[in-house]
């Protein structure tokens, strides 16, 4: 279960797309040409690659980049790139995905290019455009400044180190520093074997490998690399570390202290790019002021979901949504919401290939007749909305004394019950405006109804949706109820 899991919703739902992180580091492109393999060259014992089509995308930091944009978050990557045709297609196609690109040329390098073959899901070759010597400190000055430029407004900032030469210590500290004394957490996805360059930060999120190298343990030996790596935190003055251990999940290291958040079974196609959607989310976390435990615990979420992709692939804001929904729907005042709420929960359960259900009614001491008709309606598709009327509304309907029971005790016991998946009161005549934002696949009315007295049934039927009457238990009614027990009281 994810710590703080209503607030980690809230917070991915309504004010993640108010964030501005600032990815700093090896900026590259990603090219894919994909084909089939169907025979062996006869020039040498090597599978001949039928292309079929290709692509760009942004890689290194500007992946991570990628992830945060796709998260919803205002996104800005300052790197390295040359003046060349790659660098133009990178800057392109990180305009493509809403990331702003403050990209420093540098003069003689040619943009880092990574080209991979692929046969049907399988990787056949890469080839690496690269210049890995020094650059001119000029280029490095020019970097800086454009970091201290961007990073006033932040509130996050990532540096990915892919070790192509633009996070040089001096980089590192003086970014760290500069965002230090704006009260800017600073995450770091490490490449160099010495972590000492990033002294200071907030966390660095080594995968196992990065982990044994920078502090000379077996990678075997899980307890005593974890027990190196609390003293590595104290040494380092970093408030925490996250280690991506493979299929064994996410370590959080703190001083002291450490908890490993297993890994979430999913089918794996490619793991390139995992460690990027891990960073992003656990950014994007603690710019929201989330604490480092629910952070992995997303971020392993996030993991589980991008490793099923293939290629380097960011994840998506509604996938990473549609993961949390099974643990959301055991929760009942989640379940409880606005009409706000309501419109991106639909839109979720709709990106997730789901049949939304909608019914309406006052649903004043529930009863077996009720109970009868949800469960009814919820055999028509995958998820059932429940809009009750409020009370002023059921007064209006009902006459003075009603409802007998309150909005929200009615709104909470309906979502106690597992057939529903969204409550929400209305307080305006009609449940329209609420069918018209959710736009539900079926519409379940109780009773002796017909298409004519179905609020709504003739708009759900434009769209191509439903509307299905279901018979009631006769015999059971709230007025039925209150009846009787006024006969007992006066008996």
């Amino acid at each position: 279960m994810i710590d703080q899991l209503f607030k980690v919703i809230q917070e991915i739902e309504h004010n993640w797309a108010s964030k501005r992180v600032l990815v700093v580091g090896d900026v590259m492109l990603d090219r894919y040409i994909f084909g089939e393999v169907r025979r062996i060259s006869p020039e040498a014992p090597v599978p001949v690659v039928r292309t079929t089509y290709q692509s760009e995308q942004p890689g290194g930091a500007g992946n991570v980049a990628m992830n945060l944009s796709h998260l919803g978050a205002v996104t800005q990557v300052i790197g390295f790139t040359g003046g060349d045709e790659n660098g133009r297609l990178l800057a392109e196609s990180l305009r493509a995905n809403e990331i702003s690109p403050c990209l420093v040329i540098s003069k003689d390098f040619p943009t880092i290019t990574k080209q991979r073959i692929m046969g049907g899901r399988q990787q056949m070759l890469r080839l690496d455009s690269e210049r890995l010597d020094a650059r001119p400190q000029d280029d490095y000055d020019r970097l800086i400044n454009s970091v201290l430029a961007h990073l006033p407004g932040c509130h996050a900032v990532v540096l990915s180190d892919y070790a192509k030469g633009a996070l040089t210590p001096e980089v590192c500290q003086q970014v760290i520093q500069a965002a230090h004394g704006l009260g800017i957490p600073v995450l770091v996805d490490p490449k160099c074997a010495d972590f000492g360059r990033y002294r200071g930060a907030t966390t660095i999120c080594p995968n196992l490998a990065e982990l044994s190298t920078a502090i000379n343990a077996d990678p075997r030996d899980l307890k005593g690399l974890l027990d190196a790596a609390e003293a590595l935190v104290t040494a380092l003055n970093i408030k925490f570390m996250t280690a991506t251990l493979s299929d064994q999940g996410i370590a959080l290291v703190r001083p002291g202290k450490h908890f490993i958040a297993p890994a979430i079974a999913r089918q794996v196609f490619d793991v390139s790019g995992a460690g990027d959607t891990v960073i992003a989310v656990i950014a994007l976390c603690l710019a929201s002021g989330l604490n480092p435990e629910a952070a992995v615990e997303l971020a392993n979420v996030a993991a589980g979901i991008v490793v099923g992709k293939v290629g380097t692939l960011p994840v998506e804001k509604h996938e990473l949504l549609a993961a949390l929904a099974p643990e959301l729907d055991l929760h009942v005042a989640n379940k409880v919401v606005t009409r706000q709420e309501l419109a991106k929960r639909v839109a979720l359960w709709k990106a997730n290939s789901e049949r939304v259900v909608f019914t309406n009614g006052c649903f004043d001491l529930l009863h077996v007749g009720h109970i009868t008709v949800l469960e009814q309606a919820r055999r028509f598709g995958d998820r059932l909305i429940v809009a009750i009327n409020s009370d002023a509304s059921v007064t209006a309907l009902k006459g003075s004394g009603r409802p007998i029971v309150g909005e929200n005790e009615r709104a909470r016991v309906l979502a106690a019950l597992a057939t529903v998946d969204a409550v929400v009161v209305f307080g305006d005549p009609t449940p329209l405006e609420i069918i018209l934002a959710t736009r539900p696949a079926v519409i379940v009315k109780g009773g002796d109804y017909g298409l004519d007295t179905v609020v709504g049934a003739s708009e759900v039927l434009s769209w191509g949706g439903q509307v299905k009457i279901v018979p009631i238990v006769e015999g059971f009614s709230t007025t039925r109820l209150i009846a009787k027990n006024m006969s007992s009281i006066n008996a």
